[in-house]
């Protein structure tokens, strides 16, 4: 009886067998294990059940150390304003985190991860990137892509530039 093994199994078998064969050859490698410390940042996103957009950046965020609580909601504005977010630096979501910050739009979580380990005075809100830039994260259109500013919004209604992303590159 011929040995039958799937296609699935030898995959497994020859990444096995390559990691092997590199620990082998590199005695300082070692396996990285997960830490305590990777443990996913819970946000409360709240958006229009329809939106596609607010979807693809919820996937994004998820992928990159975030955990979503989506909250659809036919009136996001009543959110915005609640957080203080004055209507020039509203986009289509809402994303608050267990420390009351404000990720409004698609604010890349480069950015969120990087803000979120900062100290801020009681001033700050949180983070902004108005409009829908094209290319930003969950508004992928091909190989489009549009610069966009992410904006340090405060609670007197003012900004300053947080970060400007130049290319697509730039976000990840």
């Amino acid at each position: 009886m011929p040995f039958k093994i799937s296609w699935l199994k030898t995959l497994l078998l020859l990444v096995s067998a390559t990691f092997i064969v590199s620990c082998s050859e590199n005695e300082t490698a070692q396996v990285k294990t997960p830490s305590v410390e990777t443990e996913a940042i819970v946000l409360d996103v709240y958006k229009s059940p329809t939106c596609g957009c607010c979807k693809d950046w919820i996937s994004h965020v998820d992928d990159n150390g975030f955990q979503s609580n989506v909250h659809n909601e036919n009136d996001v504005s009543v959110i915005k304003g609640k957080m203080g977010i004055a209507p020039r630096y509203r986009s289509c979501h809402t994303a608050i985190s267990a420390k009351g910050f404000i990720f409004e739009g698609h604010v890349p979580a480069k950015y969120m991860q990087q803000f979120l380990k900062q100290t801020h005075g009681e001033d700050v809100i949180g983070l902004s990137v108005p409009a829908m830039p094209l290319g930003s994260p969950g508004m992928e259109v091909g190989d489009r892509f549009q610069p966009y500013k992410v904006l340090l919004l405060k609670k007197d209604g003012s900004y300053e530039i947080y970060a400007s992303v130049n290319s697509y590159e730039e976000q990840f």
